[in-house]
């Protein structure tokens, strides 16, 4: 049997990395089961349970905060609640710790770690065209978000888009790991079929899964909200002019700002090309549609309020009301200069990427750059989505 067919549609490597990323892996686990197994009560309950299962357990039941009793957490709906059980036993809020993201944080880099060497083996992402493929998982990533925002909106005692513990899949942080694992089997399943020669590349498919599971997810959000939300939930409906001006200014931006960039300092370009066009805009996604849901919002015709979640979006608008005049304020709002930051930070990025890293690690650069789009794009088109459906 030659070696050609003994490695299948796996580009024949070594398997040093893999093994040693593989083994990490398989200890981590081993070493957690059996901490829950020796001592269930500081491993899982104070640890796992406190700050990672608890805050996705309670957010996935829309309750306050979950407590850990004798007989397993039990979910409650008030603040009053949540402070008297913290006295008597480990209680999970939802959100994010100290602790969580760090534990979040150190996960993500070692399955980027795994990926890269995944991309290697494959022998893909040694071009541009693996960024382009995935662009759509950024747009399902942040449409996917927005199922979960429908289901925090549903009335009591109304059917949800998704039960427990279905929902558990698309709450933060999980719906990270999720979207990681659809793309992944997408990936996987688009190269299989090109080695086979079912596709003429995997590009294409790639593209086409991610372009297909958004879809899915708008049509859902689109039969939803207007039906089972619609008329309980103030504001709830379907406004596509939110969408329509998100989309066409971040465009226009990212478009002006590369053809600015060019005239001014081509080499800020030089490396990424024009593939810094889209990295710009899914970033001007993201301030656009801040800009339009913290000052605009009832200006376009939606009869909802948004404010700032994030503390380096309502950091950077409490700075700019306190420097802007107030006639200035009233007039063009105060979240406008989040959409420049998030402009130049995106041109900045767009230029560390220089030649030079594309072609020494072609496959590390695209993945970082895909890595720095979703940070732009996920977040953008979850709030864009939230006005778009006023959820």
């Amino acid at each position: 049997m030659s070696r050609e067919r003994r490695s299948g549609w796996l580009r024949p490597r070594s398997w040093s990395r893999g093994q040693t990323w593989l083994a990490t892996l398989v200890a981590v686990v081993a070493v957690v089961a059996g901490g829950v197994l020796i001592a269930p009560e500081l491993v899982w309950d104070r640890f796992l349970w406190h700050y990672f299962w608890g805050p996705v357990y309670a957010d996935a039941n829309n309750a306050v905060c979950a407590a850990m009793r004798t007989g397993g957490p039990e979910l409650l709906y008030s603040r009053s609640m949540c402070t008297t059980a913290d006295a008597e036993t480990v209680v999970a809020e939802p959100g994010y710790t100290v602790v969580s993201e760090i534990g979040y944080a150190v996960t993500l880099v070692f399955f980027l770690a795994g990926l890269l060497d995944l991309l290697d083996r494959l022998d893909v992402g040694g071009s541009k065209r693996l960024f382009y493929a995935l662009v759509p998982f950024g747009f399902f990533g942040g449409a996917l978000r927005v199922v979960e925002d429908a289901n925090d909106a549903i009335p009591q005692g109304a059917d949800a888009v998704l039960g427990y513990p279905w929902n558990a899949l698309i709450i933060s942080p999980v719906i990270y790991f999720t979207v990681f694992f659809v793309t992944l089997a997408a990936l996987v399943l688009g190269v299989r079929g090109a080695r086979r020669g079912v596709f003429d590349g995997y590009d294409r498919p790639l593209f086409a899964t991610g372009a297909a599971v958004t879809l899915f997810t708008l049509g859902l959000l689109l039969y939803f909200v207007p039906t089972s939300l619609a008329g309980d939930v103030p504001g709830a409906g379907f406004y596509p002019q939110m969408t329509g001006l998100t989309v066409g200014l971040a465009a226009v931006l990212a478009v002006g700002t590369y053809a600015l960039v060019e005239r001014v300092k081509p080499e800020i370009n030089a490396g990424t090309g024009r593939l810094g066009i889209v990295v710009v805009f899914g970033h001007a996604i993201d301030g656009v549609a801040n800009v339009l849901a913290a000052d605009w919002v009832n200006a376009i015709g939606i009869p909802v309020e948004y404010g700032p979640k994030h503390p380096v979006n309502r950091f950077i608008i409490d700075v700019t009301q306190s420097v802007q005049p107030a006639w200035l304020s009233e007039l063009i709002g105060t979240s406008w200069a989040f959409l420049v930051v998030k402009l130049v930070a995106a041109t900045l990025v767009v230029w560390v990427f220089d030649e030079p890293i594309f072609e020494d690690e072609p496959r590390y650069a695209v993945l970082l750059l895909v890595a720095i789009l979703a940070v732009g794009l996920g977040p953008g088109t979850r709030d864009m989505l939230r006005a778009t459906f006023g959820i």
